[in-house]
Formats: structure tokens, C-alpha cells, sequence
């Protein structure tokens, strides 16, 4: 049976660890971030945490209910972090503009935690606001509850899927990301028209887009087909 989660107030009033830190969610959590950027997925163990905060491992327990609960308040940390400060501006593509650029770029900021939590549905407090001001940006402007969560349901996944596709390929050893980008030069490239007609017309404009992500370029077809049916 896991342990029971101490009540935050309690939390506070626990002695510093052995090295003199005092314990909070928010400071396991950064921690977690680290170790998932240092490391990878991998690296992220109770074992690991406990070291790195100079506290038993088992201590962790009083904060979450395992390593699963622990990788819930990562994801919910990202989109916390991702939209800090945002407020709606009452133009409905610009304020989901706004926060799917966020979102996107928080979790490119930290890909390995991307990869980890972007399928995840967290249920906890930032993820809960996030979902809260897309689906009142979505009515405000006016469209009927229906499209609003057909839309909601869209924007969502993309920039969730968009954020992990990205993520994967950041996390690529630097070879292994080099050579990528080199075969639309090395191979596409060089593709003779007589047998690839239109990857030859097109190699010139491929090897300078798909380097980059097509995050914000569909986003914005998806805000443009969201438009037409208002």
C-alpha cells in the first residue's frame, strides 16, 4: 500500500533534510526536470531524486504517491511554466495562437520531459486552467459548444503531438540529428527528375523547411478551417 500524501501545510512544517533543504512538490518537481534533462526518462528514479535532494528516497512518498504521480505534476509544471503571464487579449486567434506557441515552446524547452508527459492527462490544477481558458476563448468568440470542443479537441492534440514529434527529434544524439537534416541535401537533393519529378521540383524549398517545425504553419491552417465554420 503507497503511503498517504501529507497535506501541504504539514509539508512545510517537516525538518530540513540532511543537507539542510526543506522538501516541497515544487522543489522535487524542478529537480525531476533536471534529472530528465541531465539524463533522460531513464535517469528520473526515486533512488536518483533522493540524491540529488539529499533525502531518503522513501521521503518522496510523502509528496506523491509514486514515480506515475511524480511524472503528472512534471506535465502539469509544463504547462504552469508555459502559460505564466498569458491573459486574453478578447481576439480568439491571437489568444489560441498565444498559447499553443507557448505550450509548444515550454515543452521543446524541456524535450525530455515533453516525451514523457505530452500523452498524459494530468487532472491537476494548470492543466485544468489551461483547458478552462481554451474552451472560454473558444465560446466567448462565439462558437456553439459542439464546435467549441471539436476545435478544443483539435488544437489540443496538435499541439500536444506537434510538441512530441519535436521533442523526439531534439533528443536525437547530435550524429543522429545531423544526419537527418543532411539527407534532404545529400539525398533528396540529388533525386534526378526523370525518376522523381516532384520531389527534384520541390528539394530546393524542402531542404530549407523541413528542418524546422511545421508547429506554427499548421496551426495556423487549423485557426483558419476554425474560422470558416464561425
Amino acid at each position: 500500500m503507497p503511503k498517504p500524501v501529507v497535506p501541504e501545510e504539514k509539508r512545510r512544517r517537516r525538518r530540513p533534510t540532511r543537507g539542510g533543504t526543506v522538501l516541497s512538490e515544487g522543489l522535487i518537481v524542478a529537480t525531476a526536470l533536471r534529472l530528465l534533462r541531465e539524463h533522460g526518462s531513464a535517469g528520473l528514479t526515486a533512488r536518483r531524486l533522493g540524491l540529488a535532494l539529499d533525502c531518503d528516497p522513501s521521503t518522496l512518498y510523502r509528496y506523491f504517491r509514486g514515480m506515475d504521480d511524480l511524472t503528472l505534476a512534471i506535465g502539469d509544471a509544463l504547462i504552469g511554466q508555459a502559460l505564466a503571464g498569458w491573459a486574453p487579449t478578447g481576439e480568439w486567434r491571437a489568444d489560441l495562437r498565444g498559447i499553443g506557441l507557448r505550450i509548444h515552446a515550454e515543452y521543446l524547452a524541456h524535450p525530455q520531459a515533453a516525451l514523457l508527459t505530452a500523452n498524459r492527462v494530468t487532472g491537476r490544477a494548470q492543466e485544468l486552467a489551461a483547458d478552462e481558458a481554451i474552451l472560454d476563448v473558444l465560446r466567448t468568440a462565439g462558437f456553439p459548444l459542439a464546435e467549441t470542443v471539436r476545435v478544443y479537441h483539435a488544437f489540443i492534440d496538435q499541439t500536444l503531438a506537434f510538441a512530441a514529434l519535436d521533442a523526439a527529434s531534439l533528443t536525437l544524439p547530435a550524429d543522429s540529428q545531423r544526419a537527418d537534416e543532411a539527407k534532404w541535401h545529400s539525398t533528396y537533393a540529388r533525386l534526378p527528375a526523370a525518376t522523381h519529378p516532384r520531389i527534384a521540383e520541390a528539394a530546393p524549398l524542402l531542404a530549407r523547411t523541413m528542418v524546422t517545425s511545421a508547429y506554427p504553419t499548421a496551426l495556423e491552417m487549423l485557426l483558419e478551417s476554425a474560422e470558416r465554420s464561425l
